[in-house]
């Protein structure tokens, strides 16, 4: 976790919860996996335990610490609902973002179902954006669940791209992310298969970042597309100019998922 990033449609990222498992096609050359699986085994390392599920309750206020504002990644190494993470500790993240209203943050999950079952409880606040992957045609269905969950900006991060999606639906979407997949192992994308997402986002005026085409040596591929990159951000000055500077009421949730 850290206050900066090499990430590029955020600035810093927050891990309260370490380690995940796989569900579809997206996490088969999961990166996160892959650098934590490296410190498997080493004694004090924070990925010691590898990649398996954690939960890091000495992480939680470190938002907190963090006065000037920034776009904030949360579990950039998991996935916060994630079935083994206990709803009442998720209520303690949402907690901590509810008090932490100088940054803005993007919680992304391919959980999308549990997603929309808590999310109510959660009441997430105007500077939570929620999002869910979305690698192909197949797992489309995540978006009608993100589309049923309270939030003031919802998002699609479309990475790794693997197929065509010829229809995305993109009503009561604000943001789309698209990027190719990367490393020694990375899936190939096609250019015409990002150009047709870029298209139905203009089209529904729904903001486009094109982060990368990945591959082996991502930063020779680049980011450009079509002669330029594409950066488009959700206009969140709403959001900010409306958050409620009083404490809110703290979430309570039921401790099993």
């Amino acid at each position: 976790m850290s206050d900066r990033s090499s990430i590029e449609w955020t600035e810093a990222t927050w891990n309260p919860v370490r380690g995940c498992t796989k569900v579809s096609a997206g996490c088969k050359h999961c990166y996160a996996e892959t650098f934590a699986e490296r410190f498997r085994g080493v004694p004090g390392h924070p990925f010691e335990q590898g990649f398996d599920l954690k939960l890091v309750p000495a992480a939680l206020d470190l938002p907190k610490r963090w006065r000037r504002g920034r776009l904030v990644f949360v579990n950039s190494m998991s996935d916060l609902f994630h079935e083994d993470v206990p709803s009442e500790y998720i209520a303690r993240v949402f907690d901590v973002m509810r008090e932490c209203p100088q940054h803005q943050f993007q919680v992304l999950t391919k959980r999308a179902e549990r997603l929309e079952a808590l999310a109510p409880a959660l009441r997430p606040p105007r500077n939570v954006w929620l999002g869910v992957s979305v690698e192909n045609a197949d797992t489309t269905w995540r978006i009608d669940h993100l589309r049923r969950a309270p939030a003031c900006v919802r998002f699609l991060s479309v990475e790794p791209l693997l197929g065509p999606i010829a229809k995305l639906r993109l009503g009561d979407i604000h943001w789309v992310i698209v990027g190719g997949e990367s490393g020694p192992r990375a899936r190939a994308v096609n250019g015409d298969w990002v150009r047709e997402i870029r298209d139905q986002c203009r089209r529904a005026r729904v903001p486009f970042f094109f982060k990368q085409w990945g591959g082996v040596q991502k930063s020779k591929n680049g980011r450009t597309l079509d002669d330029r990159t594409w950066d488009e951000m959700p206009d969140a000055s709403q959001a900010r100019s409306s958050l409620n500077p009083r404490k809110e009421r703290r979430t309570h949730l039921p401790v099993h998922g």
